[in-house]
């Protein structure tokens, strides 16, 4: 059988902690390592048992959720940082997207978004709603306006451009496939070419330059 995927809950409420615990420990691929209540504690916990998926609560005393993301993924191979958020901290979500998080999901969310997220996010995938991504970014990114490809793009292929435009748009691997008429790991292979090249850690990251750069515009994909 193959390694349980070890997560760590950091969160400043004992209840979040536990109903997270409970939903994620009772599938058999699944072992919470570690919690934490404040932001200290998250990065101490982080470094004691090395967890593969940080679920990481954005309030909390004595140091934020933002500020510990930051810290943690400093660290050589940082395990993948999924933030824990509400429908009111949209700019907290985008901030914490620029300091590396993978994504993030509503604490109110579904046990079955929970679980799939943590395993979305074991895997290096897609692990929140590309669309709500997509809204976040074009609310409080201003793209530069290029004139013809921007220059931090310059080193990628034609087809990578491709794969970056329909990423943007929000499009999961299997879907840029379909679109592409290539097979999703082909997919696969462009998209980790493409963040090597850029220097990125993730997708989402990926997403954040394609608008910032002004390669894709608000709005629409192209």
């Amino acid at each position: 059988m193959s390694a349980k995927i070890r997560v760590l809950l950091a969160d400043d409420q004992t209840l979040v902690r536990t109903g997270f615990r409970v939903i994620l420990e009772a599938e058999g691929d699944i072992e919470v390592v570690a919690e934490a209540d404040t932001g200290h504690e998250a990065i101490r916990q982080a470094q004691l048992t090395e967890p593969d998926v940080i679920l990481m609560d954005i309030r909390m005393p004595e140091l934020d959720g933002l500020s510990a993301t930051e810290e943690i993924l400093r660290h050589a191979k940082p395990p993948t940082i999924v933030v824990l958020t509400t429908f009111d901290q949209n700019e907290y979500v985008y901030r914490a997207l620029r300091a590396g998080a993978a994504g993030f999901l509503l604490k109110d969310a579904p046990a079955t978004r929970l679980i799939a997220a943590v395993r979305a996010a074991a895997t290096g995938d897609s692990l929140i709603d590309p669309a709500i991504t997509r809204r976040l970014v074009e609310r409080f990114v201003e793209p530069a306006q290029p004139q013809g490809l921007p220059k931090k793009l310059a080193s990628l292929t034609d087809r990578e451009l491709d794969v970056l435009r329909l990423l943007a748009r929000g499009l999961a691997n299997a879907e840029i496939a379909a679109e592409l008429v290539v097979a999703e790991t082909t997919v696969k292979t462009h998209v980790a070419r493409l963040l090597a090249k850029l220097g990125l850690r993730d997708r989402v990251q990926a997403v954040v330059l394609a608008y910032e750069t002004g390669f894709v515009g608000r709005g629409h994909g192209s």
